[in-house]
């Protein structure tokens, strides 16, 4: 029996971040609660499911603040390379590039995706390999509320502009495409995390459009 590879990249969404009540450490929830568990369960044992969901990742900014690792393009390649070949990668990112720090435009976090696209495609034919299928996630919008309010103040509008912008890229490009939005919403806590039950739920919709890609 052949054994699948899903790889997930992501940033905390990915990661599994708990809903942070006070700025300071993070905590993950448990692998068989966050959505990439649930994936993991729901495709079997058929399939290995990587996880590499960093919290505070960017599509292809370096962090002023937090530090230049949380550049997702820079990572990218690196990434790839250890990884491949994949039968299929999700890529959920756009959620960090939301904060005021990096004054970006829906327009601009769109573009940044297409480039992650290119890279996702240009190294697996470097590496001579077919690239693997790959299933975009449009970030669930998020909220200006609780103690991540300030550092994404702005970010709320800019937010319920992006799925549009995505399944234009997702068309273009010819991958699949999730709106997170239309399935699950951030928690009530912090405005960017997601609790347990959305978890599930978007563990779910992720394997079954997955099933889809592959088959």
């Amino acid at each position: 029996m052949t054994t699948r590879t899903l790889l997930c990249y992501g940033d905390s969404n990915t990661h599994g971040t708990e809903p942070v009540r006070a700025l300071g450490p993070l905590s993950r929830y448990p692998f068989e609660t966050r959505w990439t568990g649930v994936v993991a369960a729901a495709l079997g044992s058929e399939w290995r499911v990587i996880e590499e969901g960093l919290p505070a990742r960017t599509t292809l900014h370096d962090d002023p603040i937090e530090g230049v690792h949380l550049n997702g393009l820079r990572y990218l390649r690196p990434c790839l390379l250890s990884q491949l070949p994949l039968d299929v990668m999700t890529l959920m990112l756009g959620t960090n590039d939301l904060k005021a720090r990096f004054s970006v435009t829906p327009d601009d976090i769109a573009l940044s995706i297409q480039r992650l696209l290119w890279e996702i495609d240009t190294v697996s034919t470097q590496f001579g390999v077919a690239a693997p299928k790959v299933l975009l996630i449009a970030p669930a919008p998020i909220r200006e509320i609780g103690p991540l309010a300030g550092i994404f103040a702005g970010g709320e509008r800019k937010s319920r502009q992006l799925a549009s912008r995505y399944r234009k890229m997702a068309r273009e490009a010819g991958v699949g495409f999730i709106d997170a939005g239309t399935l699950i919403q951030v928690s009530e806590v912090d405005g960017v995390h997601f609790e347990p039950d959305q978890q599930r739920l978007l563990g779910e919709a992720i394997a079954a459009e997955v099933t889809r890609l592959i088959d």
